[in-house]
């Protein structure tokens, strides 16, 4: 059996003030912070004492702070993994979220989605984020370990769950899990048949205040 459990960081100082996230380096407010800590002691509770885990996050500063506290109390190093990151927002990173709604064109409802970058400056296409999240859960994947912790963000958690059910790329044209900030997703692999399932989605009542 292998389990995955996918923590989307908490909440960050780009959402207090209303920036646009992706790559803006943004840290944990004090809420954030302490709902890290929460996060934390959740997975010590549900994931057996005996189990060394593995602990890979993405390597900006707000995951890092929430991968910081489970560190501590499992006894490990988290593993950087860059290709974890948000969706690059190129320019508008960092900038009020009005400047990005101003400027934002929506995908198409049907034909070519996954090459679309919503009309911003240096921004990724969602078939670039895409493939980048799909790299790092087959990273994580070769890995092995039986207990698993993935830090990311709210985004990007639906294409670690995608890559981990197996969808192709494709289906990400569509596809998306909603994950709200300090949510445990949980993913299962059994021994037996190998079958890959989405557990539990968005677990969030572990957070306080």
């Amino acid at each position: 059996m292998r389990r995955v459990y996918v923590v989307t960081h908490p909440e960050a100082t780009h959402h207090v003030e209303n920036r646009v996230g992706g790559w803006f380096d943004s840290a944990l407010t004090s809420r954030g912070r302490l709902h890290a800590g929460a996060v934390a002691a959740r997975l010590r509770e549900v994931i057996p004492r005996a189990t060394r885990i593995g602990l890979y996050s993405s390597d900006l500063r707000r995951t890092v702070e929430t991968a910081a506290p489970i560190a501590s109390l499992f006894g490990v190093e988290p593993t950087l993994v860059r290709d974890l990151r948000e969706k690059s927002y190129g320019v508008a990173g960092g900038r009020p979220q009005s400047w990005l709604d101003e400027r934002f064109v929506p995908p198409p409802a049907t034909g070519e989605r996954l090459d679309h970058d919503e009309g911003i400056e240096d921004a990724e296409t969602k078939l670039e984020w895409v493939t980048r999240v799909y790299r790092a859960v087959d990273r994580i994947r070769s890995a092995g370990e039986e207990h698993q912790v993935v830090v990311t963000h709210g985004g990007s958690l639906s294409w670690v769950v995608a890559a981990w059910l197996g969808l192709p790329v494709t289906a990400c044209a569509y596809a998306a899990f909603r994950a709200s900030a300090g949510g445990i997703t949980v993913l299962h692999e059994d021994d037996r048949f190998r079958n890959r399932t989405l557990h539990t989605l968005n677990d969030t009542s572990h957070l306080i205040g």
